[in-house]
Parts: structure tokens; sequence; C-alpha cells
């Protein structure tokens, strides 16, 4: 029983929780990340071709978008190799990959988020993290909870008003 907690221990340390949606916009910008590597790998022949490297400005251009292509992909691809995707089983409590419906006390405020991973998180997108402030106040809380946010600049309050499968 001692291996089973230390296990799952390790997991939150290691893995990153994200949703399937999150997962999949990974996979989809890596795809096309490997489909503009070819063109990027010709533009740096043509440059290398032009003749002086010292001074040869597309050279070092094209050197450096590859460079930075090649990095992307290597992160994206540890993103996922360390991913790990949580599904909600209901929506009786918030928790990662839900929707959330708030109602902030202070200004009577509604608004919908999605609860997701660190990396996914976009609140223009209307997507919290559940590591964020907000998030670890309303994680695992029941649609009515009332529930203080201590975010560093002021604490609020929020009141879970609908709870979603997303």
């Amino acid at each position: 029983m001692q291996k089973k907690k230390i296990i799952e221990a390790m997991k939150n340390v290691y893995f990153q929780k994200m949703t399937k949606s999150g997962y999949k916009e990974i996979e989809d910008e890596i795809a096309k990340l490997q489909a503009q590597r070819p063109a990027k790998i010709e533009q740096l022949k043509a440059a290398r071709a032009l003749g002086d490297l010292s001074e040869n400005t597309e050279y070092s251009t094209a050197k450096r978008e590859l460079r930075h292509l090649e990095s992307r992909l290597r992160w994206l691809n540890k993103q996922l190799q360390y991913s790990e995707i949580v599904t909600p089983e209901s929506a009786n409590e918030v928790d990662l990959g839900t929707k959330v419906t708030l109602r902030f006390e202070d200004d009577e405020d509604v608004t919908t988020y999605e609860i997701v991973g660190k990396q996914e998180a976009d609140i223009a997108k209307q997507k919290v993290s559940f590591d964020s402030p907000l998030g670890r106040a309303i994680m695992h809380q029941s649609e009515g909870a009332t529930v203080t946010v201590e975010a560093p600049q002021a604490s609020y309050e929020v009141t879970i008003q609908k709870i979603e499968l997303s």
C-alpha cells in the first residue's frame, strides 16, 4: 500500500495534468511544425549556397528559425511525454476538464470558465488553470459553494452557480 502512495506522489511531481483537448492542441502544433521543417531546411541550404557565411544575413536568419522550430518541437514533445490526461467523471464537483459558471460576489459579475492544465490556461479563451489562485479555491467544490480566492493583490469571493462537463 505504501508503494502505491509513493507512485501516486511521484506522478503528481513529474506529470503535467491536462485535458484531452489540450493534448490534442499540442499534437496539432507538432504536426504543423513538422510540416514546416522541410521548407526551413531548404531555406537554410539556399542561404548557405549564397557564399560567405560570416556576413550572410539570410543564412543566420534561416539557421536561427530552424533552431527555434526544432527547440519548440522538442519542448512540445516533452509536454506530451510527461502529460497525464485527466477526464472528469461527473459534474458534481469542480475538476480539471469541467466548465464552471461563477458569480463574483464583489460586483455580481457572472462568468463561465473551463478548468484546464497549467500549459493550457488562456484567460482570453475563458480557460483557467487548476493551479491558479481561482482554480485552487474552486477545485473539488460543489454547486452553490461560496469560496474565498486568495489572489496576490487581494482576496475575493465567488459562488459556484453551475458545473458541467466540457
